[in-house]
């Protein structure tokens, strides 16, 4: 699992979280881990050779790279809204070169409801013709593995 955050040992309260800044140093940017890489030093396997990676924005050049060195087999992502952008230019460039198949995920859902008064009810589920929530998050979770 991956999140954006700055590097292990590093307290987030001293270190910038703006987007700008007269200064670069005075932004996230030189601080913070992509979620790609933090999935990838996270993992719960000796490797992620020939895996697939589910993303949030297509990955920069950065995590390309290390997406191509981890042996990763395929990127499945939601959105590309920097896809203009060099960083994404070069990132598609070495992910093509090396192989890795990249594809945008097309949900059949656009939303997912999760009714806490179930989770913390379960009585109150509607007459159990209505899933569960944790049904809910297994079946949206095989649809984003199976690509639906």
């Amino acid at each position: 699992i991956g999140y954006n955050g700055m590097p292990n040992g590093c307290d987030d309260d001293q270190l910038p979280w703006s987007r700008s800044a007269d200064d670069r140093l005075d932004t996230k940017y030189p601080y913070v881990c992509h979620a790609e890489l933090n999935a990838i030093m996270n993992k719960n396997s000796a490797d992620v050779k020939g895996c697939t990676m589910y993303v949030a924005l297509f990955p920069c050049n950065e995590c390309a790279k290390l997406i191509i060195q981890a042996g990763l087999k395929e990127v499945i992502y939601i959105c590309d809204k920097y896809h203009h952008t060099p960083e994404m230019t070069a990132s598609r460039r070495l992910l093509h070169m090396a192989g890795v198949q990249f594809r945008q995920f097309q949900p059949k859902r656009t939303e997912i409801i999760i009714d806490f008064n179930s989770i913390n009810n379960p009585e109150t589920l509607h007459g159990g013709a209505q899933e569960r929530p944790e049904e809910q998050l297994d079946r949206v979770q095989e649809e984003w593995r199976d690509g639906k």
